[in-house]
Order: structure tokens, then C-alpha cells, then sequence
């Protein structure tokens, strides 16, 4: 089956620190993740879709995806604090991991295009990439 992945890109902040944690064992756990003031990152967001070509020969209108990603995620987590902006991250410690899990849960919960949504990927860093399958 054909696939389609489109890239966005976004900035925000967050601190990891774990409620549960003593103040040693988050520092000991997240490292300089878990500076008191919090720090940024410059994140990649690629979205696949995957599906049969339509009449026009294409996966998916990349409008109606560009404007579904803006709409659902990008406009929660662009230049916000994980942390303190985005309700729905609220307890839990915003790693990448748990960011893209947030991501794929609004895509899924707003999805009204053709295609079937595959796979969500975040690169956050040179180092870090972050993926998930979406079954179904």
C-alpha cells in the first residue's frame, strides 16, 4: 500500500521532572533534562498516511492533512511549554515519548481523511527519534 509522510516542524520547552521522583532521583534520571527553568527544543513531526491513490493520483488532499496536523497538534505545542501550556500533558512528564504518544491520541481522535494515519515520528534532536505505528 502506498505511503505518504509529511514533515512539520514546531519549538516548545518542557522540563522532565516526575511528581513521584525525589528532587536527587529526577536530577539523577533526567540529567540536564531536568534544569529547574526548563529547555527547548526545535522538534520534527513527520506524519504517514497510507492508502490507495485517488482519481488524481494521490494518497491524500496535502492541504486537508497540513490543515488537520495545524489544527489538532501544532497549534497546542508550537512555542508552548509542555510543561505548563498544553492541558492535556498535564501529569505526565513530557518526554518525547509521551509527546508523541499525545500527538497520535489527537490525530486519532480528529482523523476524518481518506487515508488510514500509519505512523507517527518525532525527531527532537540529532541523537533522539521517537516513532509509533498506529494499527488499525
Amino acid at each position: 500500500m502506498p505511503r505518504l509522510t509529511r514533515r512539520y516542524h514546531f519549538a516548545a520547552s518542557h522540563r522532565l521532572v516526575s511528581p513521584a521522583l525525589s528532587e536527587e532521583e529526577n536530577r539523577r534520571l533526567y540529567g540536564k533534562c531536568n534544569y529547574p527553568h526548563g529547555h527547548g527544543h526545535d522538534y520534527t513531526l513527520e506524519v504517514s498516511v497510507e492508502g490507495p491513490q485517488d482519481a488524481a493520483g494521490q494518497i491524500v488532499n496535502r492541504a486537508e492533512l497540513d490543515e488537520l496536523v495545524d489544527l489538532r497538534v501544532l497549534t497546542l505545542v508550537d512555542h508552548k511549554n509542555l510543561n505548563l501550556d498544553v492541558p492535556e500533558m498535564e501529569g505526565a512528564v513530557p518526554t518525547t515519548e509521551n509527546l508523541a504518544s499525545f500527538i497520535k491520541k489527537r490525530l486519532c481522535e480528529g482523523w476524518n481523511l481518506r487515508p488510514r494515519l500509519a505512523r507517527i515520528r518525532i525527531i527532537e534532536t540529532a541523537r533522539n527519534t521517537f516513532e509509533l505505528e498506529v494499527n488499525g
